[in-house]
């Protein structure tokens, strides 16, 4: 069973750049890579399927009733957008919008904030390189601002419900390090994000401009690719307990970065427990939520923003993954300094 979920595990983690079909269809095969581990590892029964089954719906009507609201707004939001990208200097436009997302994903939930960033990236006439720059660094910010508070993303919830903490228990405990992490990455976008030719953003109708059966059918893909995840998650907790359980935290660390292909937030609840000490479960939720941007399947919002702006699993990685590393051995240096 363990070598069958291992290859299961490279097939997931291959395939996306391999094939072109399963890059244009990355949520259904995420959701048949979910049910194949879920039946490798035995664990597929009526009460995994019920829960994979509830556990998207919230998240696909979010998605759902966002992208109605971006068709029927999207013109006034982008106008209003670009008004303010007008007032001040781009790159500090670009710093602010990745530094501003992160804060309040906490608030109005990862999902939203990605939706928000899409807006955003898609009213203004940015180069492909520029775009793509701009979208990772804003995921990343996205990806760590969420677990500042138990509403941004279920990472968050598990955390705090298994070390039976108080709301505030990330945030204190985490916080600071990810408020440098999300000025780091205003600070990148406003180096690695080039302004329009024009020198300032100009209202640019975007040709792909969704219909209701466009906007539907995205939404089911996120419902798909999130049942996917949480039966992936149940399938793979085997091997996660084969080989992760009672590993040095800093050892951890660095084997988290397997939640750039997996759910997160099942990583936590297989890793984290009451009886850690706080450095412990710092060090594996930094390396939980650092390399969650990584690649296409490590958060929600990067395939959402990526779905909806057409980024290929390649032009994501090429950025996101020498970016996620050197961001490792930042945060890697930084626990080792202040954890002693």
């Amino acid at each position: 069973m363990i070598y069958l979920l291992v290859v299961i595990f490279i097939i997931v983690l291959v395939m996306p750049f391999l094939s072109e079909f399963v890059e244009k269809n990355l949520e259904m095969f995420l959701f048949v890579m979910g049910l194949s581990a879920a039946l490798a590892s035995g664990v597929l029964n009526g009460g995994l399927f019920v829960k994979a089954a509830q556990e998207p719906v919230k998240i696909t009507l979010a998605v759902f009733f966002a992208g109605l609201l971006f068709k029927w707004f999207q013109a006034y939001l982008e106008r209003s957008i670009l008004s303010v990208s007008r007032i001040m200097p781009f790159r500090l436009f670009a710093a602010l919008i990745v530094i501003f997302l992160g804060l309040i994903s906490s608030v109005i939930t990862a999902i939203i904030a990605a939706l928000v960033l899409v807006l955003v990236v898609s009213a203004l006439r940015l180069d492909r390189s520029s775009e793509i720059r701009l979208t990772v660094l804003a995921c990343f910010s996205i990806g760590l601002g969420a677990a500042l508070t138990p509403i941004g993303e279920p990472l968050s919830t598990i955390a705090i419900s298994k070390m039976k903490e108080d709301f505030f228990f990330l945030m204190e405990l985490v916080g600071p390090q990810i408020t440098i992490a999300l000025l780091f990455f205003g600070i990148m976008a406003a180096l690695a994000v080039k302004p329009p030719v024009s020198g300032k953003a100009s209202f640019t109708k975007k040709p792909d401009s969704e219909n209701y059966e466009e906007i539907f059918v995205r939404a089911l893909k996120i419902y798909f690719f999130v049942m996917g995840l949480t039966m992936l998650g149940a399938g793979f907790e085997p091997l996660i307990n084969h080989f992760l359980i009672g590993l040095n935290p800093l050892l951890l660390y660095w084997i988290n970065m397997i939640s750039a292909v997996l759910d997160n937030a099942t990583l936590a609840a297989a890793e984290i427990s009451p009886s850690m000490d706080h450095f412990t479960v710092q060090s594996i939720l930094l390396g939980l939520l650092i390399s969650g941007g990584m690649l296409i399947p490590g958060n929600i919002p990067n395939i959402i923003a990526a779905g909806k702006l057409q980024i290929t699993s390649k032009e994501w990685a090429v950025f996101g993954v020498p970016f996620g590393l050197i961001t490792m051995i930042g945060y890697f240096v930084l626990i080792l300094v202040t954890g002693n």
